[in-house]
């Protein structure tokens, strides 16, 4: 009776397992039926998930790469822009380099320049090496993507290191300027100096020789000075208008020219040769064409130079007509001819303007048919200089440049 009743609940148990299993399976077949989908889809996700972490790391990368190759182009900028400023024999380049000195502030100048540069050099470097290192390192991941870095909430050795260094390089940078400009400002002058007063205009250079009697214009001539026989040129700035700034790089440093203001600066040319230079300061329209040509000149030279300057203008009785055209129109209210009428001071003394190679401050060469353009259409060398069109006819033209030529 007993087993009767215990084969009838086996019976049972299995009937109603078959009702409420699909297709007859048990409930156990349908959960491991149910566990065989779930391993494909987890496969598939697990595929899908491989796929996307490599194809962000692929991205990642990317970014790295193009990051290390912006910080390459940088550097090889300024490798090139260091190329351009390397010393140059004079005429070998046409830009003129601080890097290349020919004069004892100048040298300073490059010296000093050295010393920041390295200083700064290193700064990069350190700065670089510990943004590049922060950049590889810490860079986000996937493993990681969903995690917050490490907080810092003040660190007291952080901070004072980030505040002295910057303070003790500051100091040191400062400490070199001043012992800099020290050492070029308060040079002391030798008996044996040449004194040039030049005086700035727009936009044209005006030089005065005052202890050799001499006024030229533009083309600036100094002797070189020999470290046995020193003889520096010490400047007086002086400025007819507005601000203007003395500069030839391979001389000496920028120097102010300030209306109403005497400032001072001084060279010592260790070689022989023409220096170019430029105003720095902006002075107006023709400011680019505001140029320095300085000539030094051996003491041989530079004598006979000033013996040459100091002769009267050249009175060629062939050009009467040329000089009466001189004489008779507004040429004299601006410019000064030794031995005649002409005393004008708003334009360059013409005395001996042949004797220079250009005209223009530097914009021309010093020839008949560039003069000639010059005194016809000014603006046609030199657009928006104060130089005014004379209209003068022909004959008059051909005259007066003839008379001009004579003045050597």
């Amino acid at each position: 009776m007993l087993r009767s009743r215990c084969t009838l609940r086996v019976a049972t148990r299995r009937i109603s397992n078959s009702r409420n299993s699909p297709n007859g399976r048990t409930r156990r077949d349908f959960g491991n039926f149910q566990t065989g989908q779930q391993l494909e889809r987890n496969g598939a996700k697990r595929g899908k998930t491989k796929t996307t972490m490599t194809n962000r790391r692929k991205t990642e990368w990317k970014v790295v790469a193009a990051r290390v190759t912006g910080v390459l182009v940088i550097l090889v900028g300024a490798l090139l822009a260091a190329r351009i400023c390397v010393a140059n024999q004079p005429g070998d380049h046409p830009i003129p380099s601080i890097f290349d000195p020919r004069s004892t502030p100048a040298d300073m100048i490059k010296q000093h320049s050295h010393f920041v540069l390295t200083i700064t050099g290193l700064i990069f470097l350190v700065v670089f090496t510990l943004l590049a290192y922060t950049i590889l390192k810490f860079r986000q991941t996937t493993a990681n993507a969903d995690r917050e870095p490490a907080q810092v909430y003040g660190s007291n050795q952080i901070e004072l290191a980030w505040t002295i260094i910057p303070i003790l390089i500051v100091v040191v940078l400062f400490l070199a300027v001043a012992r800099v400009i020290h050492a070029v400002q308060d040079a002391p002058e030798p008996a044996t100096a040449v004194e040039v007063t030049a005086i700035g205009h727009q936009f044209w250079w005006e030089y005065r020789y005052p202890a050799l009697g001499v006024v030229t214009a533009n083309e600036l001539h100094v002797p070189v000075s020999d470290p046995t026989h020193p003889t520096p040129t010490f400047f007086k700035l002086l400025s007819a208008d507005t601000d203007h700034s003395f500069w030839v790089p391979q001389l000496a440093g920028k120097t102010d020219l300030i209306p109403n203001r005497v400032n001072q600066m001084w060279i010592d040319p260790h070689e022989t040769g023409l220096f170019l230079g430029q105003c720095a300061q902006y002075c107006g329209t023709q400011h680019a064409k505001m140029l320095l040509r300085v000539y030094v000149d051996s003491p041989e030279e530079f004598a006979a130079w000033v013996r040459a300057q100091r002769q009267p203008a050249n009175q060629d009785e062939k050009e009467a007509a040329g000089r009466h055209v001189f004489q008779t129109t507004a040429c004299l209210n601006c410019h000064a001819v030794g031995g005649t009428n002409g005393t004008g001071r708003f334009g360059p003394d013409l005395t001996h303007l042949m004797s220079r190679s250009t005209i223009a401050a530097g914009a021309a060469e010093n020839t008949p048919e560039r003069l000639r353009l010059w005194i016809q259409n000014p603006d046609a060398i030199k657009p928006g200089s104060l130089m005014p069109a004379m209209k003068l006819s022909d004959a008059d033209l051909d005259a007066l440049v003839r008379y001009l030529e004579t003045l050597r």
